[in-house]
């Protein structure tokens, strides 16, 4: 898909990962929907975009809530009169252990909020706003491309139970969504990012960041627009679909 005037919705545009997302497609000259719930920080992420000339609008959304993602994806659809890129990108941590043991007896449990909170953005955030777009790309008749972030957190991590189930889940709904989309001209994919730069792990100590890149091949965290060149490629090449790219520097978990 050549990605030029092309319109890209993207959740959690507001920072991070999001925001480079939205910089690397506004550098390819598309047409950009940036989504997320801080009003005021996807300003500064529109502010760029147009800085590169690309023409963007920003929608307050909680991609936890049905009627919020349905009304978003039919006011980017109106207003555009197109919705070619859906990137699934809006996530949260609430880490936990599944049991926390202190001298031989269990002192605290992962609670449900941790738990229904993390799936609500990540996962069933997901789910909603894939099936919204796949609709929209469907009516309008021209294919499309979804991309759901996923992480190396999916095949198991201390502490995650509750974003490991999340992270392995979007991912599995990108091979599902190939298989299912395919005839309509959708193709779909997933990032899964290691360690990377964002505003929480780059406010760590040095002592504590050298230990969580210690084990990374690289000795480095990856970098937000790193995870976004990845995107770019997912649309840019057509015969990619269903699949996972793992951006990660050789971490193994």
């Amino acid at each position: 898909m050549d990605i030029q005037g092309k319109t890209v919705a993207i959740t959690g545009a507001a920072r991070g990962i999001g925001k480079s997302l939205a910089v690397a497609f506004a550098r390819k000259g598309a047409r950009l929907a940036l989504i997320d719930l801080s009003v005021d920080d996807l300003a500064q992420t529109a502010a760029l975009c147009a800085e590169l000339g690309s023409e963007s609008r920003s929608y307050a959304c909680n991609v936890t809530k049905e009627d919020d993602v349905v009304a978003t994806l039919n006011a980017v659809a109106a207003e555009f009169g197109a919705l070619d890129v859906m990137v699934n990108n809006a996530g949260i941590v609430k880490d936990g252990l599944l049991v926390k043991v202190k001298d031989g007896a269990v002192v605290g449990k992962m609670s449900m909020d941790q738990w229904n909170a993390v799936l609500g953005v990540n996962l069933t955030g997901v789910f909603l706003c894939g099936r919204e777009a796949a609709e929209h790309m469907i009516r309008f008749g021209k294919g499309g491309v979804i991309i759901n972030m996923s992480s190396i957190s999916k095949d198991g991590n201390l502490g995650q139970t509750n974003y490991v189930a999340t992270k392995a889940g979007v991912a599995a709904m990108a091979v599902t969504w190939s298989k299912e989309l395919a005839r309509y001209g959708i193709r779909t994919g997933a990032i899964a990012p290691g360690y990377c730069a964002t505003d929480i792990l780059s406010g760590m100590a040095p002592e504590t960041l050298a230990k969580v890149t210690a084990p990374v091949p690289l000795k480095r965290l990856g970098q937000p627009d790193e995870v976004a060149h990845s995107a770019i490629f997912i649309v840019e090449n057509d015969f990619f679909t269903g699949r996972t790219i793992n951006i990660d520097g050789g971490l193994r978990l």
